[in-house]
């Protein structure tokens, strides 16, 4: 093992000189505890190095050990229900041996090489296979099955496949007979892949279907197409944090990736204390079945912050390659830039906007590049979904992480910090916030209501219009108002109220299936068309007001299960049975 010598230290940042042989991006140990750290630079025989541990305490003549591999992850059944650092260390393990903070040093395995899995082949001796086929199963969790693939670059003819039995990390599953390199592959139950390279595909597949999510505001009005990105960006308190873990709760992914990147400590402890008590809807088990949890708080060392994203995204790209869709939550992005800066500043770098260095468009472009839906290698289809936190100081969105973002992402969901003060949550702004993925997610849409374009425009019009009527409501009064621009008004509150507005702790109103969002949205657009025509008929507001089911219409996102047709047709046919009502008293209404 090639060994430097310390030189010089700043903070995370480190200079080893007689490092002749050390590559870049190579992991090395650092100091006589071993710190484990990652090389950055290399200017002849002198390195620099970040370290993801506290660096207290070095000094310069400790020796430096190289270990020719780059900063790879642990990949293999296990991952599920697991909770890691940012560099991929399991915290529960490193707790249960009595400390409450992670020893310098410490190197626990991120997967139990010793752990015994049921393994069942799925290929036989004599099958041609290529990198990324599978050649077994295990099931990991209740809920989740286990794809074993042969590791990328790895291909060849299958020599050796062990029967159906139980199997731990040091087993030889499967030998491959590679002919055209004369060599042989072993497979086994793990493989490591280096976080900051893409695991490969066949292509990348157009986006199509809707990554649903429960929430109206977001799967009606700002869709995320599944392989998408999105944004959220909104100030303190105004709500990320709780509709990211809404979103992992209930978005229509197979697998969850949290990523908590440079948060409180106390909002990273009610995750990690609600996460496993949390009841998966689809199958009544523990959420974290289904989820890998990665801690790294902002009172962790910093350049560990800067990885942990490229870990977490490397972990999800693992399991759409067995072919399924992924969701990865990053909260926040703006805490990983902040380390960026850091390094940079410590690098001595030139700095860019407000301090960051002049690379964070490229570093976030890397991050958000490795979303996508995708033909894997063994032929299927997976995706990987990732949605970002984003916090900019003071709610200003034209500040260096925020406004990169938006040219990497496709979806933007701005909170509004008015709206969240209001207690409407989500906090989701209807005036700001945007979606590219709607002529995707549209069609999809379509095959269930034809009219689906077009309802969601009578509602989004209506918002447009309000936004614009407020201003000159608050100069002269709603009352002065003409009747159809005072039902403009009174539509809205009812839009905001009975649809946008979600309750998460309401056991009806916390997840809305597409079925009941789809009804509810064309009862609104056909009461609003229809009061539009009434009072063009002559109609007053105070008629229209006077319905008696309004106040249920009001209420049916949480009194009408998502199940519940007849409640549904009970409801619409009396709505347009007094809506019909009105009319008869007025001549020229529908003429």
């Amino acid at each position: 093992m090639d060994t430097g010598i310390i030189t010089r230290i700043n903070g995370p940042i480190v200079e080893a000189r007689q490092m002749d042989n050390t590559g870049m991006l190579e992991v090395v140990e650092v100091g006589n505890l071993r710190l484990i750290g990652e090389v950055i630079r290399v200017r002849g025989s002198v390195a620099t190095i970040q370290v993801y541990e506290n660096t207290s305490g070095l000094r310069p003549g400790e020796p430096v050990y190289c270990s020719g591999r780059p900063l790879s992850v642990c990949l293999g059944p296990g991952l599920l229900g697991t909770i890691y650092d940012g560099i991929q260390r399991p915290l529960d393990k490193i707790a249960a041996k009595g400390t409450s903070f992670i020893p310098r040093g410490e190197k626990s395995p991120a997967l139990d090489l010793e752990k015994k899995w049921s393994f069942k082949p799925t290929v036989k001796v004599g099958d041609l296979l290529e990198a990324g086929q599978v050649i077994g199963e295990v099931q990991e969790t209740e809920s989740v099955l286990h794809r074993v693939m042969i590791p990328p670059r790895k291909r060849g003819k299958v020599t050796k496949i062990v029967p159906a039995g139980e199997y731990n990390g040091h087993d030889i599953l499967c030998e491959l007979q590679d002919d055209t390199a004369e060599t042989t592959h072993q497979v086994g139950l793990f493989q490591y892949w280096p976080v900051r390279q893409p695991r490969p595909s066949t292509q990348r597949l157009p986006l199509a279907a809707p990554l649903l999510t429960g929430l109206r505001v977001v799967d009606t009005f700002f869709p995320l197409a599944k392989g998408g990105a999105a944004a959220i960006p909104g100030g303190f308190g105004t709500g990320k944090t709780m509709t990211q873990q809404a979103l992992a709760k209930w978005c229509e992914a197979k697998i969850i990736v949290y990523i908590g990147c440079g948060e409180r400590g106390n909002e990273m402890t009610e995750v990690l204390h609600e996460f496993p008590e949390l009841t998966d809807p689809r199958t009544g088990r523990s959420l974290m079945e289904r989820t890998i949890l990665i801690a790294n708080t902002s009172n962790m060392p910093v350049a560990a912050r800067e990885v942990s994203i490229y870990t977490g995204i490397t972990l999800a790209e693992f399991y759409r390659d067995m072919g399924y869709d992924v969701a990865v939550m990053a909260d926040s992005t703006s805490r990983w830039a902040e380390a960026l800066r850091e390094l940079s500043g410590r690098l001595e770098e030139m700095p860019a906007d407000e301090g960051f260095p002049a690379y964070l468009p490229d570093r976030l472009a890397s991050f958000y590049e490795r979303a996508g839906r995708v033909e894997t290698l063994s032929g299927s289809e997976g995706t990987v979904s990732v949605i970002g936190a984003v916090s900019p100081p003071g709610g200003d969105f034209s500040e260096p992480v925020t406004q990169h973002t938006t040219r990497f992402i496709r979806c933007f969901w701005a909170l509004d910090r008015d709206l969240a003060n209001a207690r409407h949550y989500p906090a989701i702004s209807w005036r700001t916030s945007y979606s590219e993925y709607l002529p995707e997610t549209a069609l999809w849409w379509k095959k269930s209501a034809m009219n689906w374009a077009d309802q969601r425009e009578v509602l989004m019009n209506v918002l447009q219009e309000e936004t614009n009527l407020q201003r000159i409501a608050k100069l002269i009064g709603p009352d002065a108002l003409p009747e159809s621009q005072r039902l403009t008004l009174f539509v809205a509150e009812i839009i905001k109220n009975a649809f946008l507005q979600q309750n998460s702790f309401d056991a009806i109103d916390m997840y809305c299936s597409p079925k009941k969002q789809l009804w509810m949205m064309a009862l609104l657009a056909n009461f609003i068309t229809r009061s539009y025509e009434l009072i063009k008929a002559g109609a007053t507001l105070t008629e229209i007001r006077a319905i008696p089911d309004l106040d249920r219409m009001n209420r049916m996102k949480s009194e009408i299960p998502n199940d519940d047709t007849a409640a549904m047709s009970s409801l619409e046919q009396r709505i347009i049975s007094a809506l019909d009502a009105i009319g008869h008293q007025h001549a020229s209404y529908g003429k």
